[in-house]
Formats: structure tokens, C-alpha cells, sequence
């Protein structure tokens, strides 16, 4: 069984969609620990509830990113893991945090990468009237929101959609091409050569596959 560490900083719904995957046998790994930087964070109550370890990192004043990020590689790297899932997870990776994980790192976000990098995805989907939103699972490079895409899943935005209808529908589609791509990752079958991603030895195409 391979291993899997989720950082979070919020409620945590992608980890608990990936803790009923693995019990389901829909992910082929075990979660060994869950970080966060917010000791506030719901998602860790989750992972109580599923008896994994939980760990707490909460940022210092006196601590610059590359030392706050050297002490949580050094602490993640003692359960051996296998993919780093970011889940919700807030904080911007230094570079030397993404190079010691190179090509192990998995991240989700909330639009269809490239565009609405950063926050407020939904917000800005909604503003420029745009017809189709999404999400993305991307792998984690030094650029923000900008590594390699693996898959897309996409919604339509109504006239009448309120912010939270649109997030409630991206979110049912994270649910399940997340746990989709990371099982990839585990199972060998997706890796990340030269800033490109791969599926069982074909590349990508550049705004990664799209998901029935």
C-alpha cells in the first residue's frame, strides 16, 4: 500500500472524499498523516475521525517561507510518502519544498486552468460571464496554479446562479476526478517529465484530458 499526505488549511471536502476512496478501494493508498498550517482547519477533525495522524505547523512571524517549508518536508518525508495531495491547502510552496517532491505533488483548483489562477475563481468565472467554469488537478511546480494539467471536469454557469450554486457544482466535480488522478499517480501510470504530463507513456495534451 502506498502512502499518501494531505495538507489542508480549511473544511477539507477533497480529503474527505479521498478518505471514503481509499476505504472504498476507489484510491489504491493509505492518507498516513494530514498537515495543516491552520489549527482551525475542520479537515482536521476529519482526519481524526478516520484515525490518521494530524499535524500542526502554524506559521511564525519570526520564520521566513523556505524555513517554514524546510521544517514541513523534514517532518512529511518521515511517513515516506508516495504523493503529496493538496487539499484546500493555502500557503504558496517554496521552490525548494516542490523540487524535494518533484513530480509527486498533486494539486486541485477551482477553475479551468489557465485561467483564474489564484483566489476568487467562481467570482471571477461569474463577472466575465463566462459559460463554462471548472476544476483542474494539476501537478505542482514553482509556478503558481501553472504546472502540468492532468484533468478537467466542466460546468456550466446559469443567469441565475448565486457564487455558492457555481461552487457547489465545481466542487461535485473535484469530488471525482481528484481521487481519479491521484490513483493514477499512485499506480504509476501518471508522472511528470520534463514540466509534462503523462498517462501511461503519452503526453498530455497541454490543458490536460477532459472528464465525461
Amino acid at each position: 500500500m502506498k502512502n499518501i499526505v494531505v495538507l489542508i488549511s480549511g473544511e477539507g471536502t477533497n480529503l474527505q472524499t479521498l478518505i471514503s476512496a481509499c476505504e472504498r478501494n476507489r484510491v489504491m493508498g493509505k492518507i498516513v498523516a494530514v498537515f495543516s498550517n491552520n489549527p482551525e482547519a475542520g479537515g482536521l477533525a476529519r482526519a481524526q475521525d478516520a484515525n490518521i495522524p494530524t499535524h500542526v505547523l502554524s506559521p511564525s512571524d519570526e520564520v521566513d517561507r523556505a524555513a517554514y517549508d524546510a521544517a514541513l518536508a523534514d517532518e512529511i518525508e518521515k511517513y515516506q510518502p508516495h504523493v503529496i495531495v493538496l487539499a484546500g491547502y493555502m500557503r504558496i510552496l517554496s521552490a525548494e519544498f516542490v523540487s524535494r517532491f518533484e513530480g509527486k505533488i498533486l494539486n486541485i483548483h477551482p477553475s479551468l486552468l489557465p485561467k483564474y489562477p489564484g483566489l476568487h475563481t467562481h467570482r471571477q468565472a461569474m463577472k466575465n460571464r463566462d459559460r463554462l467554469h471548472g476544476a483542474s488537478v494539476h501537478f505542482v511546480t514553482e509556478a503558481l496554479d501553472g504546472g502540468p494539467i492532468v484533468l478537467q471536469a466542466r460546468v456550466p454557469i446559469f443567469d441565475d446562479d448565486e457564487e455558492q450554486d457555481v461552487k457547489a457544482r465545481v466542487q461535485t466535480q473535484e469530488h471525482t476526478i481528484y481521487p481519479l488522478a491521484i490513483n493514477w499517480l499512485l499506480g504509476g501510470r501518471l508522472k511528470m517529465k520534463d514540466n509534462e504530463a503523462w498517462l501511461d507513456g503519452i503526453r498530455i495534451p497541454p490543458h490536460g484530458y477532459a472528464a465525461d
